[in-house]
């Protein structure tokens, strides 16, 4: 039985594959001074519901983009768990070749994401991420991390428009029913939604031109279903994309150990 943890700026998912399947998958707000004991109390509960327990587990892997939260994650694995977890970025094969200036930089999300689509996706992809940040990544037909573009999320975008703007509310994202807006949270909203699927659309149709070879574009993270039927350049919606990459990763290693 696998533990996967994959921790983003906002939440962080556990979920636990049996050998067969992806059989729980539970979310947490991300704070980074959470302590072992504190996730493993709040795992444990989950766990029981599903009638599971900290014992059923042999594995543990670990993708995280808030450093200062690792030391604890791999606490909980270590005493509760009983394993040493793989974390990515920390001596692990990925099983791909990371083709930037400085592969250090590449988050850990961002590597799972291009093993989880390049196993599935033929060809040469472009991975959005929609979460705190949306990223696009560009893999190669063999795998490869060629770059990316980086831009605030939808989230992130509609906070910043409310703590910089005194009369402007903080509103939730959804998509709006017109594109011109009768009142303020109407007129944020379709500002927002629609202005987001022109920079998703409008980045697609540059990287597709530099690069000046057929890509398919897939889609995932925590609000990208916001945006499923609202744009046909992205080809695949695929929620379950990051946690395959780790599932994939934890397998290349395992054996080789």
């Amino acid at each position: 039985m696998l533990l996967a943890i994959e921790q983003g700026n906002t939440n962080t998912l556990f979920a636990v594959h049996d050998g067969a399947t992806w059989i729980a998958q539970w979310r947490t707000a991300t704070h980074s001074t959470r302590t072992a004991d504190e996730y493993a109390v709040w795992l444990s509960q989950l766990l029981g519901m599903a009638g599971l327990a900290m014992s059923t587990f042999d594995g543990c892997i670990i993708s995280s983009v808030v450093p200062q939260s690792i030391f604890n994650l791999r606490n909980l694995a270590r005493r509760y768990l009983h394993v040493e977890p793989m974390v990515i970025g920390e001596n692990v094969d990925l099983g791909i070749e990371v083709r930037i200036e400085k592969p250090s930089e590449a988050g850990a999300d961002r590597l799972v994401n291009a093993v989880g689509a390049h196993i599935v996706y033929p060809g040469d992809l472009i991975v959005i991420d929609s979460g705190t940040a949306t990223t696009f990544d560009i893999v190669a037909a063999d795998g490869g991390l060629e770059g990316c573009a980086i831009a605030p999320g939808i989230n992130l975008s509609m906070e910043a428009l409310h703590q910089a703007a005194a009369k402007l509310p903080r509103i939730a994202i959804q998509k709006p029913q017109r594109i011109i807006g009768k009142d303020t949270v109407g007129a944020m909203q379709s500002g927002v939604f629609w202005g987001y699927i022109g920079l998703i659309e409008g980045l697609i149709a540059r990287i597709k031109g530099e690069w000046d070879r057929p890509m398919t574009v897939v889609g995932t993270g925590g609000v990208a279903s916001l945006f499923h039927g609202a744009t046909t350049t992205i080809d695949h919606f695929d929620p379950d994309l990051t946690i395959r990459g780790m599932l994939e990763i934890w397998r290349r290693n395992s054996t080789k150990a």
